[in-house]
């Protein structure tokens, strides 16, 4: 059974910074894409930031400069360093890991992300 757990949310003031970690547990291929989602509330949940195995990254486009996604493969471990937080920001975070070719796909529980003004 793969389990995702994610830490590190919490309540922070507009401009400050938090890192979430996502922890992996259990079988998975050794070639996996990670990534942050995020869900506000009445909006759909959208991609943040992704990662490849090897490292290659993406983001959304409101994101970039202000957040870093990076995994460690020996720990099973995906992290978002999120700075210069805005109110919009706000959101329950999720981390998921993928392989699409062999129809791998896993959630985390999600962690509460509040930045106010």
């Amino acid at each position: 059974q793969v389990q995702l757990v994610e830490s590190g949310g919490g309540l922070v003031q507009a401009g400050g910074s938090l890192r979430l970690s996502c922890v992996v547990s259990g079988s998975f291929p050794s070639i996996t894409t990670m990534g942050w989602y995020r869900q506000a509330p009445g909006k759909q949940r959208e991609l943040v930031a992704a990662i490849s195995s090897v490292g290659s990254t993406n983001y959304a486009d409101s994101v970039k400069g202000r957040f870093t996604i990076s995994r460690d493969n020996a720990k099973n471990a995906v992290y978002l360093q999120m700075n210069s937080l805005k109110p919009e920001d706000t959101a329950v975070y999720y981390c998921r890991m993928t392989r699409t070719l062999v129809g791998f796909d896993y959630w985390g529980q999600g962690t509460q992300v509040t930045v106010s003004s």
